[in-house]
C-alpha cells in the first residue's frame, strides 16, 4: 500500500526505570543509532519501467503496488495474505485446509504467481501454496502487479505476481526486536538483526508465532458439529529462520547468498455443515537457498544471474472421527517436494533511451508422495522441467512517454510419472508442452505528479502436475493431455499525487481467459463419485473477468491520514453461463484511519466490506464488514506499545462454506528499533 507517512513523532525523553530495563535486557541496544526505515533488497525486486539500469527500485516508476513494512506494521499484518488484504484488487479466500489464498482480480491463487526476491515459490504438485505459512518478520515490502508482468518473473504469471522482497542492512549495526500475546493463548516473537560495512553485509532474522485456538462469534449457533466458542481444531504454529550474506565489491556489482527455513504446524478445523475431513498437518516445512548476482560487463551492460534450490515437506493426519482418536486404514499422506532452477538476464542501454533485457529461465519440480503406513503402501513420483527464453525492450520515445514491449517462450517437458496404485504404475510420459507470452505498454507521465498508461498482455499458464495426474481418491481419471491456459488482459490507469501528501490510483481492466482448465462431468447434475461419476480436468473454460480498482490515501491534517480502496469485479463464465465464477465477491471495499491526538500515541481503524460471493453453484454466502481497530504507545522514540482488536463488532461471516472466520480477538505487542 503505498503511503503517505505521518509527521515524525517529537522527541520523547525516556524515564529512568525504562532506561533501566532496556540496560538490563537488550545491554547491545543502549548504543544503537537512531532507527531508520527498513530498506529492500534490490537484487529482489522487479520493474518493468524504469529507466535506470538498477532494477527494482520500489517507487513511482512502475505501475505497480506495494505493501511497505511500515503498513505491515501499522495495520497488525503478520502473515502475507493479511497484508496483500490491504490492496486494491486482492481477495482472500480460506480454504478447507486452514490455508489462506489470493486472488488477483478474480484469478484463483494458481494463476497468481509468489516470488521471493524475483525467485518463483511454489508447491511443485499444484502450483500453489499455503500463505497463512509466510510470516512477515523479515519482509521490507510486498511488490504486486496485475495482469502486465515484467518478462524476467518468467513463465506462469497468468493473472499477476507478489513479490516478496526481503530486508537488506543500511546502517553498520540495526535491527528490531518484537513480543506479542493475544487471544486462543497466542504468542509470537521475532529478531532482525543486520550490518552493512560497505564491501558486505549481513541480514538475519527468526520469528515465531503459535496460537492454540481462536474464538468464533459469539453469534454463531452451536450444533452437532460444533458447539462454539473455541474453535475446534484451529491450532498452529509457525517459525522461521532467515539469513543473507551479499557482497557488494564495487558501486554497480552486487552478490547475495540467502537461506531461509520455515517449520510449520497446524489443525484444520472440522465443518459446522457436515462430517468431512479430520485433518491435522505435523509438520508443514520450507527450506530455501537462493542466489542472486548483478555484474556490470563495462559501462552499457549488466549481467544477473539468480539459483534457487527449495524443498517442501509436509504431512497429513487423517482421523475418521472429530476427537480425532482413530486413523483412517490409508494412514498418514507424507509429501516431499523440490524445486531447483535458475535464471539468466542480460541487460543493455547500449542503444541511447532503450534498455534491451534477455532472458533464460530453467526450473525442474519434483514431486514425491508417501503412504507408508496404509495397507498396501503407497508410493507417487512426478518430474517436469521447465524451460523458458524471454525478451523486454523498454524505449523512451520522449521524456514524458516510454513504449515496453515483451515476449516470451516456454516450453514443458514431462520426465517421470509413477504412480503405484495405477493400473500400469509406470505411466506413458505425455508429449511436450509449449506457450507463448507477448505484451506491450504505453506509459506517459502527464507531469511529474500524474502517470497514465495503456497495457495489454497475453499470458499463460501450463498445466500443474495436480492438474493432469491428481485423481483425488478415485473421483478424478488423470487427463495428460491439458493444454496451456491462456488469457489476454487489457489495462489502462493513473498514478500519481492529486495534491500535497496524497496518492491515488485509478484502473479499468478486462482480462479473457481461454482454455480454461475446469472440472468436466459425466452427469452435470450429480458431484463427482468414485465409480459411477468420475470426472476429469479439461480445457473446457472460458471466462471474463471486467473491473475496476480504486485507491487513496492523503494526509488530510498533521494528525491524520485517510485512506481506502474500491475494487469491481463482474466475473462471466462465457463457456457455461450456468456455473458460477466462485470465490469472487463483486465489490470489496477498505477504509483506514490513523489519528494522533498526541505526539507519542497513534489511533488505527481499518474497516473491510466484502458483498457476497459464490463458493458453489448452489451456496452464496453473505457479505460481511469487519473493523480492526488499536492503539499505539511510544515511551521512547524507538520503543511502541500497541494493543488492539480484529473483528471488533465480533462478525459471524465465511469464506467457505462451512468454516467460520475468527470472532472477535485482542491481541498486544511491545517492539524496540535500532
Amino acid at each position: 500500500m503505498k503511503q503517505s507517512a505521518l509527521p515524525p513523532s517529537p522527541p520523547y525523553r525516556p524515564s529512568l526505570p525504562a532506561l533501566a530495563v532496556l540496560a538490563a535486557f537488550l545491554p547491545a541496544l543502549a548504543s544503537a543509532q537512531e532507527a531508520s526505515s527498513v530498506r529492500p533488497f534490490e537484487l529482489g525486486t522487479v520493474t518493468v519501467t524504469t529507466t535506470r539500469p538498477q532494477l527494482g527500485e520500489i517507487g513511482e516508476d512502475q505501475v505497480a503496488s506495494v505493501v511497505t513494512r511500515k503498513d505491515m506494521q501499522q495495520f497488525n499484518r503478520d502473515n502475507i495474505a493479511d497484508a496483500l488484504n490491504l490492496l486494491s484488487g486482492i481477495v482472500i479466500s480460506h480454504g478447507q485446509k486452514n490455508e489462506r489464498r489470493v486472488s488477483i482480480r478474480g484469478f484463483e491463487t494458481t494463476k497468481v504467481g509468489l516470488y521471493i526476491d524475483g525467485i518463483p515459490v511454489y508447491i511443485p504438485f499444484d502450483g500453489a501454496v499455503d500463505m497463512n505459512r509466510f510470516t512477515t518478520a523479515d519482509l521490507a515490502a510486498i511488490q504486486v502487479a496485475k495482469g502486465f508482468t515484467s518478462m524476467a518473473y518468467g513463465p506462469n504469471a497468468m493473472s499477476g505476481v507478489i513479490n516478496l522482497v526481503t530486508r537488506k542492512p543500511v546502517k553498520a549495526f540495526e535491527g528490531d526486536v518484537r513480543v506479542g500475546f493475544g487471544e486462543g493463548n497466542e504468542r509470537q516473537a521475532q529478531v532482525n538483526v543486520g550490518t552493512n560495512q560497505g564491501l558486505w553485509y549481513l541480514q538475519g532474522g527468526v520469528s515465531y508465532l503459535e496460537s492454540d485456538w481462536f474464538r468464533m462469534s459469539s453469534d454463531f449457533r452451536p450444533n452437532q458439529f460444533e458447539d462454539g466458542g473455541h474453535r475446534n481444531n484451529s491450532y498452529r504454529k509457525d517459525q522461521k529462520a532467515s539469513f543473507k550474506i551479499g557482497l557488494t565489491p564495487n558501486a554497480t556489482d552486487e552478490y547475495a547468498l540467502s537461506y531461509i527455513k520455515q517449520e510449520g504446524e497446524k489443525g484444520q478445523p472440522t465443518s459446522t455443515i457436515q462430517n468431512a475431513q479430520f485433518w491435522r498437518w505435523p509438520y508443514w516445512n520450507k527450506e530455501s537457498i537462493y542466489l542472486n548476482t548483478r555484474t556490470a560487463l563495462g559501462d552499457k551492460e549488466t549481467f544477473k544471474v539468480r539459483l534457487y534450490h527449495d524443498t517442501f515437506d509436509n504431512a497429513i493426519d487423517m482421523y475418521t472421527n472429530a476427537s480425532f482418536t482413530q486413523t483412517t486404514g490409508t494412514g498418514a499422506s507424507i509429501y516431499n517436494d523440490k524445486t531447483d532452477g535458475g535464471s539468466v538476464e542480460l541487460e543493455s542501454t547500449r542503444i541511447k533511451d532503450n534498455i534491451l533485457r534477455l532472458f533464460a529461465f530453467y526450473k525442474q519440480d519434483v514431486h514425491d508422495k508417501n503412504d507408508y503406513s496404509g495397507t498396501p503402501a503407497k508410493f507417487d513420483r512426478m518430474k517436469d522441467t521447465l524451460v523458458s527464453y524471454a525478451v523486454e525492450n523498454n524505449y523512451q520515445i520522449r521524456p514524458d512517454l516510454l513504449i515496453s514491449l515483451g515476449a516470451g517462450r516456454h516450453w514443458l517437458k514431462p520426465n517421470e510419472i509413477y504412480k503405484s496404485d495405477a493400473p500400469a504404475p509406470g505411466l506413458t510420459l505425455p508429449g511436450e508442452k509449449s506457450a507463448n507470452d507477448a505484451q506491450v505498454g504505453l506509459f506517459y507521465d502527464w507531469s511529474s505528479q500524474a502517470r497514465f498508461y495503456a497495457t495489454v498482455a497475453r499470458k499463460t499458464r501450463l498445466p500443474s502436475l495436480a492438474d493432469r495426474y491428481n485423481t483425488a481418491f478415485g473421483r478424478y481419471v488423470e487427463n495428460p493431455a491439458l493444454q496451456p491456459e491462456k488469457s489476454v488482459n487489457y489495462e489502462i490507469g493513473y498514478q500519481g499525487t492529486p495534491w500535497r501528501n496524497a496518492k491515488a490510483e485509478a484502473a479499468l481492466f478486462y482480462s479473457e481467459v481461454k482454455d480454461k482448465i475446469q472440472t468436466w462431468y459425466p452427469d452435470p447434475n450429480l458431484s463427482c463419485t468414485a465409480g459411477t461419476n468420475v470426472c476429469q480436468q479439461r480445457n473446457v473454460g472460458k471466462v471474463r473477468y471486467p473491473g475496476i480498482e480504486l485507491g487513496l490515501r492523503a494526509q488530510v491534517s498533521p494528525s491524520l491520514e485517510l485512506g481506502g480502496n474500491y475494487t469491481q469485479l463482474d466475473p462471466e463464465n462465457v463457456s457455461d453461463p450456468g456455473t458460477k465464477v466462485t470465490d469472487v465477491p463483486k465489490r470489496k471495499v477498505t477504509v483506514h484511519a490513523v489519528y494522533r491526538p498526541v505526539g507519542a500515541v497513534d489511533l488505527v481503524a481499518f474497516v473491510e466490506n466484502s458483498s457476497d460471493r459464490w463458493v458453489s453453484n448452489t451456496v452464496k454466502l453473505g457479505n460481511y464488514t469487519t473493523l480492526n481497530a488499536k492503539v499505539a504507545y511510544r515511551p521512547m522514540k524507538a520503543m511502541t506499545l500497541e494493543a488492539g482488536v480484529n473483528n471488533a463488532t465480533d462478525r459471524n461471516y465465511e469464506l467457505a462454506n462451512g468454516y467460520p472466520q475468527p470472532g472477535r480477538m485482542w491481541y498486544a505487542s511491545a517492539s524496540y528499533t535500532f
